[in-house]
C-alpha cells in the first residue's frame, strides 16, 4: 500500500510538470516548425490527461508513459538544435514513428484491465 501511495504522488507530480511545460509558453525552439508533430504532442498528453481524469491510466502506467513522452520530446529538441531549428526528413519520420508507438501504448494502458482506485 505504501508503495502505491509513492507511485501515485510521483506520477501525479510528473503529471503536474509535464502540464505546467504544455501550458508554459514555448521556447524559441519549439516555435520553429510547429505543425503535425507539435500537435500530436498536445493530443497525446491530452489524452494521458483524460486517462489519469478518469482513472483509466494507473499512476505506473502514467509515469511510464510520461516518460517515454519526455524521452520523444527532448530527442526532438535535440535534432532541432543540431539542424537549425529544422528536422530533417529522416528525423521527422522517426518522430512520426516514436509518436505512433506511443499512441498506441497510451490506448493499451487506457483499455486494460487496471485501473486507479
Amino acid at each position: 500500500m505504501k508503495s502505491f501511495f509513492i507511485t501515485s504522488i510521483v506520477a501525479a507530480g510528473m503529471f503536474a510538470i509535464a502540464l505546467a511545460a504544455q501550458t508554459a509558453a514555448p521556447a524559441p525552439q519549439d516555435k520553429i516548425g510547429q505543425g503535425k508533430i507539435a500537435q500530436r504532442k498536445e493530443n497525446q498528453q491530452d489524452r494521458i490527461a483524460q486517462g489519469v481524469k478518469s482513472g483509466q491510466l494507473t499512476a505506473g502506467e502514467t509515469a511510464r508513459l510520461e516518460t517515454k513522452e519526455s524521452r520523444v520530446n527532448k530527442e526532438t529538441r535535440t535534432d532541432r538544435a543540431a539542424d537549425g531549428g529544422k528536422l530533417t526528413s529522416a528525423e521527422k519520420k522517426q518522430v512520426n514513428n516514436q509518436q505512433n508507438r506511443l499512441s498506441k501504448d497510451i490506448y493499451k494502458d487506457k483499455h486494460n484491465a487496471a485501473v486507479q482506485k
